[in-house]
């Protein structure tokens, strides 16, 4: 009995299912690797993901603290401008010695538009014979500004007080004078 020849072109039924077995793992070691790099790439993007988190919670609270800071010199400011405001409010009693009154201050107050066209100037005249020092107390009801100046005023002389002095005047602004010997002057800017 003679067997078939077979044909040189025909591999071996071990070749083929040896051949498709090498197949199967060269596709599965592909598909372990792109698994691989997959998870390596996700494991990049979560701890940038991670990072940025961190920088933002560390920006919040640092925003956080600015805030509470800010509010904290917000109370005290309010607090230091409501003293203020009560140390200009005055009574006139206040300034009077005992029963008697003090007598008016010797000054007079006009206000005239600025040179330089930057609001008004306080023209404040002495018209008395002696040397005055004056406390001169500013207010602007509406920006709820405060300040407080020293004048000296000759006799019968008198001082501009503006812009250049440290006021620049509005309309409604308040202006009251102090001197130990007289009752304060109050003038309210037109």
């Amino acid at each position: 009995m003679e067997h078939p020849a077979q044909s040189p072109q025909t591999p071996p039924r071990w070749s083929r299912s040896l051949w498709i077995s090498i197949g199967f793992n060269i596709v599965a070691i592909l598909l372990i690797s792109g698994l691989g790099l997959y998870a390596f790439m996700l494991n990049v993007d979560l701890g940038e993901a991670g990072r940025r988190i961190n920088k933002e919670v560390a920006a919040r609270q640092q925003a956080e603290r600015y805030l509470a800071e800010t509010r904290i010199r917000l109370n005290q400011s309010l607090q230091e401008v409501e003293q203020l405001k009560a140390q200009l409010e005055y009574k006139p009693s206040e300034f009077q010695m005992g029963s008697e009154a003090k007598p008016a201050m010797p000054i007079t107050v006009h206000f005239r538009t600025s040179f330089l066209g930057r609001g008004i100037v306080a023209v404040i005249q002495n018209t008395s014979d002696r040397h005055l020092t004056v406390v001169m107390n500013l207010r602007n009801p509406t920006l709820a500004r405060l300040r407080r100046f020293t004048l000296e005023i000759p006799p019968h002389g008198s001082e501009d007080f503006g812009h250049l002095e440290g006021w620049q005047f509005a309309s409604g602004d308040e202006l009251v004078l102090f001197h130990n010997d007289f009752s304060a002057l109050r003038v309210v800017v037109p």
